[in-house]
């Protein structure tokens, strides 16, 4: 007689598979729903830092959210907070640098480093430009809900410079955001904070000496 073939939810030994992997996935789904209102509302606690904007030796703009930040940093640049802006970030770090120009910020006045990849590259390969540029005092533009990852990568590297945040402000209500691309981008900020919390943790161990010896290559 021809056997019958096992039921596709078992495998052998009558062990649930399909089945299992549904479950799992439904309750991460859940998980995931559940908590994303949750990482919306408290984002503007949890994830921005903000300082009063006073004069400084430098804006330095992040890039990503280019036209917002090229925006706001022209906007600072115009009221006299820093004569000199750094755009760090590739992807459109040329973009930016064009943005500022068309605002009217003075072509002279714009550095670019267009190399770093993430945020802790940002801080790191700008941090040996500062020291050239004898940099005391900095602005920090991103996006709100990145500018308190941004502020403590900044700070944990270019240790020596006093750094204030002034970000990009939300122009639209909460419930917006929660439905728009940006609230997708803040419930993706909570895990890199946390990753980012751990690597400071790391840095502050191993990574001072290592930190030097690049910016002394950098600057040689």
């Amino acid at each position: 007689m021809t056997p019958v073939p096992a039921p596709i939810s078992k495998r052998k030994g009558g062990r649930p598979v399909r089945r299992w992997r549904f479950t799992a996935v439904l309750f991460l789904g859940l998980c995931a729903l559940s908590s994303y209102p949750l990482a919306i509302l408290f984002a503007n606690t949890l994830l921005s830092a903000r300082s009063p904007a006073t004069q400084a030796d430098i804006i330095v703009i992040l890039g990503g959210d280019g036209p917002a930040r090229a925006a706001q940093a022209a906007r600072l640049w115009q009221a006299g907070m820093a004569q000199k802006i750094l755009i760090t970030g590739d992807g459109d770090c040329y973009w930016i640098r064009k943005s500022l120009i068309d605002f009217g910020v003075g072509a002279g006045s714009i550095t670019v480093e267009c190399q770093s990849r993430n945020t802790w590259e940002n801080a790191l390969f700008s941090s040996p430009i500062l020291q050239r540029m004898q940099v005391r005092k900095a602005i920090l533009v991103t996006s709100w809900f990145h500018s308190r990852r941004a502020l403590n990568s900044f700070r944990q590297i270019a240790f020596n410079i006093q750094w204030q945040s002034v970000p990009v402000e939300p122009d639209v209500p909460i419930w917006r955001i929660a439905v728009e691309q940006d609230g997708v981008q803040i419930f993706k900020e909570y895990p890199k904070s946390l990753w980012y919390m751990l690597r400071a943790s790391l840095w502050k161990d191993h990574g001072e000496r290592d930190a030097r010896t690049f910016a002394a290559g950098m600057l040689a």
